[in-house]
């Protein structure tokens, strides 16, 4: 299998590039529009044909590149059903499987950092999104993000998967790559609670400045912009 983990410095986002072998199809989750041609570069040196990717939610820190890997290589743009975004070709359902040959990808909705959060469970791992982070987890105070919902994906979902299951987040601020759903459980601050309560007190009161790009990058992931409408 192929997997690649790319990281941009910039939103601090991941990246991730999945195949199951060199000139076989592809897919990419939560790509950063700056870094289309990285993508592009690394396809074509492994020979792979794009054929599906994934945003986890519409983003607020930085633009997705999900349009413009559309546009240049004719990709299907997928993101969950409860999506705000209006350039989706396929919305996928709690439960709902994404394939692609020996790949396959199972949906998830764990909404709380936003109502549109899904993560995405592939077999030993889980692409979690801003749901579940390294030793954090996504703020709840925006795009209509609830600290209840969040409670309830993290805790009876996420938290629910063997504890070996890998975690590839969608942000990490500290350079840790990944964690397991074993480590979080036992060490996340965040998770140390014992109530949906007494999480929203903790998510309620965080006191956070809104993203810098937030006033951007929404509307900018919502319409769908490629890169000559973002620069």
């Amino acid at each position: 299998m192929i997997f690649e983990q790319l990281f941009d410095t910039k939103s601090s986002t991941y990246t991730y590039i999945i195949s199951s072998g060199k000139g076989r199809e592809a897919l990419i989750i939560d790509p950063v529009i700056e870094s289309t041609d990285k993508y592009i570069k690394i396809l074509k040196n492994l020979d792979l044909k794009l054929v599906k990717v994934i945003d986890t939610h519409i983003h607020a820190d930085h633009i997705s590149g999900l349009n413009e890997l559309s546009k240049r290589t004719k990709c299907s743009k997928i993101m969950g059903e409860k999506s705000s975004s209006e350039v989706l070709d396929i919305r996928v359902k709690e439960s709902e499987k994404i394939k692609i040959e020996n790949i396959e990808l199972i949906a998830m909705y764990t909404p709380g950092h936003t109502d549109c959060s899904y993560s995405f469970l592939m077999n030993d791992r889980v692409f979690t999104g801003d749901t579940l982070l390294i030793n954090g987890t996504g703020r709840t105070d925006f795009q209509n993000g609830n600290s209840h919902d969040a409670y309830d994906s993290l805790f009876n979902k996420l938290l629910k998967l063997p504890e070996k299951t890998l975690i590839f987040p969608a942000h990490d601020y500290k350079g840790k790559k990944y964690s397991t759903i074993g480590t979080e459980k036992n060490n996340n601050p965040r998770l140390q609670v014992s109530s949906p309560e007494e999480y929203a007190e903790i998510m309620d009161n965080l006191s956070l400045e809104a993203p810098k790009m937030i006033g951007i990058a929404v509307p900018a992931n919502v319409k769908g912009f490629t890169l000559n409408q973002a620069n």
